[in-house]
């Protein structure tokens, strides 16, 4: 049955829209061409769509020819201004931005464990704002929010996960109060970091993929013919929990410990960074288990090691003459050598191997059951480990798993939680703002 004449509007709206939103400034013109539509159907919807506030014109086509220059029409940005949340244990990042999406202002705010719930929910939402008063937003549209735990799929809401601190389920309903205007959505961090991704990294050409979120925690999100999935209680991903080999014990319903992030979390990077000679001072916030792969990354990369054959054990291996050397304590070398104990022998390539032992059998868990054919390595130690662990990763894969699966660094790191909030922000707005019917 053929459309009635307002819903080919709102389609047809929705269609320019689009186009506008992608592609910049368009023509009338070339939204005819781009569209496929008649010229006085295009006519008619520049002219409802201006009469709504949504477009303008904002130039003239830079056309040599006879007469007067095509208009330029635009979205208008500040039609309504969208704010993006990542929620840490340690802390909040804000960012506003208009609805093409440009950033107006951000921020963000370290939160200590000994703050408590109140003073730290006050903290948060006077960040949001703050930083939307220095957008110039008079108000909020829509505030996207990425937090660590679960999402209930079908409220919506934060749930109250074990060893997650407490605001941060009082933070979105404290933020929806005192921005009553605003549409508050809230989804879990690696989820975002995945469409983050999937739009603006390193899966642009994937529709099927897993992200392996490694950072302070671990976890992982599922998109599948393009689509996230988030199962049937909102924990897909919650790949910490998974039993694993290696740990000595077991993992619990109220406790991760024993499973895969007592072998992939920031603290057991670190310990087993140490047992391979690397120590490092934090550097531009960057969390320290990061900073850890980060320079032996960079240490194998100078160094110009191949890929050794994965070995078998936890410690340190005997490795490469170019990859193990005596590295002083101190600032020189980004050391910091343990008192009482001398030289000590820092084998980079040794612990880019381990820990890849140990990605690699959570993700082959994940290919076992999934086959995405894609593995990215997301958050900030996934990002900062780069190629170099990567390739590590994919080579061991193919050991593990008949499955062949691509293994990729993550392009955004600890940026695509943010990222990620704020396209759903931006895109929940114009689903809205787009519709006709619902301006």
């Amino acid at each position: 049955m053929p459309a009635s004449p307002s819903t080919a509007r709102a389609i047809n709206d929705r269609l320019a829209l689009r186009l506008l939103q992608r592609d910049g400034p368009l023509t009338a013109g070339q939204l005819k061409q781009q569209t496929g539509l008649s010229r006085p159907t295009v006519a008619d919807l520049v002219e409802r769509l201006t009469d709504a506030g949504l477009i303008t014109v904002v130039g003239e086509a830079g056309e040599q020819r006879r007469g007067p220059n095509a208009k330029l029409y635009g979205i208008v940005a500040d039609r309504a201004h969208l704010a993006a949340l990542d929620v840490r244990t340690e802390g909040v990042a804000v960012v506003v931005c208009d609805l093409v999406g440009q950033v107006l202002a951000e921020a963000s705010a370290p939160i200590g464990g000994e703050t408590g719930t109140g003073p730290a929910v006050e903290q948060s939402v006077a960040l949001v704002e703050r930083v939307a008063k220095e957008a110039g937003a008079e108000e909020l549209h829509t505030v996207g929010i990425g937090a660590p735990g679960l999402v209930d799929p079908a409220s919506g809401e934060l749930r109250d996960s074990t060893g997650l601190p407490e605001w941060h389920r009082r933070l979105v309903a404290a933020v929806q109060e005192r921005l009553p205007a605003a549409r508050v959505h809230v989804e879990n961090e690696t989820n975002l970091a995945a469409l983050a991704e999937q739009r603006d990294g390193v899966a642009r050409d994937r529709d099927t993929f897993v992200l392996l979120w490694l950072g302070g925690g671990t976890g992982a999100a599922v998109v599948l013919d393009g689509r996230l999935r988030r199962g049937a209680s909102g924990g897909t991903g919650e790949i910490g929990f998974l039993p694993v080999p290696g740990t000595g014990t077991l993992p619990t319903a109220t406790d991760c410990g024993g499973g895969f992030h007592s072998l992939a979390g920031a603290q057991a990077v670190a310990d087993l960074a140490a047992a391979y000679g690397l120590h490092a001072r934090a550097t531009g916030g960057e969390p320290h288990a990061a900073t850890l792969v980060r320079r032996a990354a960079d240490d194998v990369a100078v160094d110009g090691t191949h890929l050794p054959v994965p070995g078998s054990g936890p410690g340190p291996g005997p490795g490469t003459a170019a990859d193990r050397r005596e590295a002083p304590g101190g600032p020189g070398r980004g050391g910091e050598e343990p008192a009482g104990h001398g030289p000590q022998v820092v084998d980079a390539a040794g612990f880019l191997d381990a820990l890849a032992d140990r990605v690699a059998l959570g993700a082959a868990s994940v290919v076992a059951v999934l086959d995405p054919g894609c593995v990215v390595l997301g958050g900030e130690v996934g990002q900062a480990g780069g190629s170099a662990l990567a390739e590590r990763v994919e080579q061991r894969l193919r050991r593990l798993s008949p499955l062949p699966t691509e293994v990729r660094p993550s392009a955004l790191g600890g940026t695509a939680v943010l990222r990620g909030a704020l396209l759903t922000a931006r895109d929940r707005a114009q689903d809205e703002l787009f519709t006709t019917g619902e301006r």
